[in-house]
């Protein structure tokens, strides 16, 4: 079950993990290119910013985003700012997500994302620790997915095993970090591969942040996975 007042926490404490850090950037830095193909560090800020807002849209009963093309002319649009404008709407738009996270509210209740995604609102605070972490570690700024908090990972590790699991490209899988273990891809009464290594690799790969070459498949190669 999902604790969204926890969450709604470990969300404050992530968002001030990456103001601080990147608060330790300067212009020059945010028009480098992040680790994400085609974006700057600004596009990553601009993009964390946005997704708070999106969010916020969410838990109130509107449309995460106008459109698509809306949502990607918004992130071109804020890419170029200064450093001092970026850390001010990360934290404008944090406080907001903060204030409608805060507001009464039927967490029980069903939302809608993008795409016709839909989830209840209890899940909407963990979406949003998954965007700040791992858009943190896109940076590319010190912060690695070693660091991210062991809760987090091994709740990350397990919704994106649930979201691939049925996916008829990928075939019957077995994770395990050698404690843990998850599964995911094609259903089956066993899985045809077993995928090992440790949960930053684990969640590398899943999250497709990683190509993992660093995890063991056995039973068959390591398979390939839809894209996020």
């Amino acid at each position: 079950m999902m604790d969204h007042v926890r969450d709604l926490r470990s969300v404050h404490l992530a968002t001030e993990r990456l103001l601080t850090a990147v608060a330790e950037l300067d212009n020059a830095a945010v028009t480098d290119q992040s680790r994400l193909p085609g974006w700057t560090r600004g596009h990553v800020l601009a993009h964390v910013a946005r997704n708070a807002d999106a969010l916020v849209n969410v838990l109130q009963g509107r449309p995460m985003y106008v459109s698509g093309a809306a949502r990607d002319a918004d992130i071109e649009r804020d890419a170029p700012r200064p450093l001092d404008a970026q850390l001010a709407d990360v934290r404008a738009s944090a406080a907001r997500f903060d204030e409608a996270g805060a507001a009464p509210a039927d967490w029980s209740r069903t939302v809608e994302l993008r795409n016709g995604v839909t989830d209840s609102a209890s899940r909407v605070p963990f979406r949003r620790w998954v965007e700040i972490e791992l858009h943190h570690v896109d940076l590319g700024i010190g912060y690695e997915l070693e660091d991210l908090p062991e809760e987090f990972t091994e709740r990350e590790i397990d919704f994106l095993a649930q979201r691939f699991t049925g996916a008829p490209d990928v075939p019957p899988v077995r994770l395990t970090d050698g404690t843990r273990a998850w599964r995911t891809g094609r259903e089956a009464a066993e899985p045809a591969i077993t995928v090992t290594g440790g949960p930053a690799d684990l969640l590398g790969w899943l999250a497709g942040r990683r190509d993992g070459s660093a995890l063991s498949a056995a039973g068959g190669p390591l398979p390939s996975l839809p894209a996020l």
